[in-house]
């Protein structure tokens, strides 16, 4: 017997035990992103009061959420992860190891990377190539690639503050970590000015660059300046306020609701707003995701309802209640083609 028959059988049997359970189906179990986190929570208390069962929603942060949810079909995997970024090939090849072909891919909205600190401490103002002189664990000096020496603000540039670098951030696990290496590190190993990667860039074959890149352009620093604070962005807000010289790293969302007590950084001096980040003025923005089991939707109790109205122009419209929580909503060509998908149950 073939192993493409032994899998389908295995999956018609999950299926089947799936469906048997129905009549004790659990509620809507969604995992993933701690940046999407409050969008879906909001969507979740939403549809409770409409008189749905609530889901439960956990953080588990992108990556997490991704393994759950391609562990497996049945009632003992998650209906639903959210993520703060695309889902990588790695992570669609162990969904379709598992069984978790039937996928559907949702843009919800898009979020800007922000860089924030307590209202009590000074302003700052940022170019992309100061944080990675700030963070990266490799960093270029005189020429030469060395471990970061960096220990203060103005040891990066003398018109900064003269302040220790203290910045929390998010954990390898996290969408967000991710979001934030490819928009900062790597956009300024592969486009900025600095010498070392310029020459590196046009010395090196195209493989010979990525394979540097991925090595040295990618690793945060860890010898102290950079803190990883867990999938729990609240807590980051929490030590924010606590330190007014310390940096912090999370979802637009999480400057958005404590703008009380925090300040944005400025990137290339634009803060980040709606606006901004809605046309791309902003420097590090990303779209947003979540995505859907379908061998599920038929199932689990209330699940296809609850698609609906997360979808729907109430929550994800122009003036929807999410664009509240500071989810930048989409231009109404993308909302369409995002609702027909999730609708539509559109395979990826």
């Amino acid at each position: 017997m073939s192993m493409k028959i032994i899998t389908k059988m295995a999956i018609a049997a999950a299926v089947g035990v799936l469906i048997v359970s129905n009549a004790d189906a659990r509620e809507i179990k969604i995992v993933g992103s701690s940046t999407v986190f409050p969008y879906t929570q909001a969507v979740a208390e939403e549809f409770s009061r409409s008189g749905g069962a609530a889901p439960t929603v956990e953080a588990t942060g992108t990556g997490g959420g991704m393994k759950i949810f391609c562990s497996g079909i049945g009632i003992q995997f998650p209906d639903i992860t959210g993520a703060s970024r695309a889902m990588k090939k790695s992570e669609k090849a162990l969904c379709d190891k598992n069984g978790v072909g039937d996928v559907t891919e949702v843009l919800i909205g898009y979020d800007g990377l922000s860089i924030a600190n307590s209202r009590k401490g000074g302003t700052l103002d940022l170019t992309k190539t100061q944080i990675y002189q700030a963070l990266a664990s490799k960093v270029p000096v005189n020429g030469e690639l060395v471990d970061n020496p960096y220990k203060t603000w103005s040891d990066i540039d003398a018109a900064l503050p003269a302040i220790a670098i203290i910045v929390y951030g998010p954990p390898p696990t996290s969408g967000t970590r991710d979001a934030f290496v490819e928009l900062v590190f790597h956009h300024v190993c592969k486009k900025d000015k600095m010498d070392f990667w310029k020459n590196a860039k046009s010395s090196l074959d195209k493989k010979a660059f990525k394979k540097l890149y991925k090595a040295d352009c990618t690793a945060m620093r860890q010898d102290g300046p950079f803190i990883e604070a867990g999938e729990n962005d609240n807590l980051i807000v929490q030590r924010l306020n606590a330190d007014p010289n310390a940096v912090g790293i999370f979802g637009y969302s999480f400057l958005f609701e404590n703008l009380d007590t925090l300040q944005a950084v400025k990137i290339a001096s634009v803060e980040p707003t709606m606006d901004t980040i809605g046309d791309g003025s902003y420097g590090i923005s990303r779209p947003l995701y979540f995505y859907i089991k379908n061998v599920h939707r038929k199932v689990i109790k209330g699940m296809e309802e609850f698609i609906e109205a997360y979808v729907s122009d109430d929550a994800m419209g122009e003036d929807g209640y999410l664009s509240e929580r500071g989810l930048v909503v989409l231009p109404e060509i993308e909302l369409l083609a995002s609702q027909a998908a999730a609708l539509g149950a559109k395979t990826m």
